[in-house]
């Protein structure tokens, strides 16, 4: 299903349809403020496979992060982070940033590495925060972008439904994204490490 939702205001008889989608075990795929994303509710595990194989790549080896709707339910997930990563979050949150945190025992085993850790977004965009906060839960992030299908983030939706119509069950059509994806900043051993510049700047 191509499901067109507003940017800026998501009806909610859409936001309705694609959380009864997750809560079924659906994947979808949805806007962020970076680049599209494929993802499912990070509950069902039979999902997260599907998101997997789509990416051909094995759960245990992937490193899937999640979409929290605030820094609040974001704290439900991660361990007690120091002040100064509070601060950095704080200020850039929403934004373009995945944060890779310590994980505690809320996040289920298969989003954790080896390293007890998960990687977490916040995006500045009302379509993946609104389905997060109806869902009542998380829901999984990755990017579409795949070196064996596409040489560039895709940003057009109506070019994403027709390369993934068939692998998943419902692609939210909320106009052109951006071809650039998030900064990732590592902050497991309490200081920011930058591993990939991406869209969001770190002064």
């Amino acid at each position: 299903m191509l499901l067109k939702v507003h940017p800026d205001n998501p009806g909610e008889r859409h936001l309705k349809i694609i959380t009864d989608c997750l809560k079924n075990g659906g994947v979808i795929i949805y806007p962020t403020d970076t680049v599209y994303g494929l993802g499912c509710d990070i509950t069902k595990i039979k999902a997260v496979d599907r998101v997997a194989q789509i990416k051909g790549i094995k759960r245990e080896k992937a490193n899937f992060s999640f979409i929290c709707h605030s820094l609040s339910q974001l704290a439900d997930y991660t361990r007690p982070i120091n002040n100064d990563i509070f601060r950095l979050m704080r200020r850039t949150l929403p934004g373009p940033y995945t944060y890779i945190l310590k994980a505690n025992n809320n996040v289920p085993h298969f989003f954790q590495s080896k390293k007890k850790s998960v990687g977490i977004r916040i995006p500045n965009h009302k379509v993946p925060l609104e389905i997060v906060e109806k869902l009542g839960n998380p829901i999984m992030t990755t990017s579409i972008h795949s070196d064996n299908s596409f040489i560039e983030y895709p940003v057009d939706p109506e070019e994403i439904y027709e390369r993934f119509k068939k692998l998943v069950d419902i692609v939210i059509d909320s106009g052109h994204s951006g071809d650039i994806p998030s900064t990732v900043i590592d902050c497991r051993d309490d200081v920011a490490v930058v591993l990939r510049q991406g869209k969001g700047e770190i002064s």
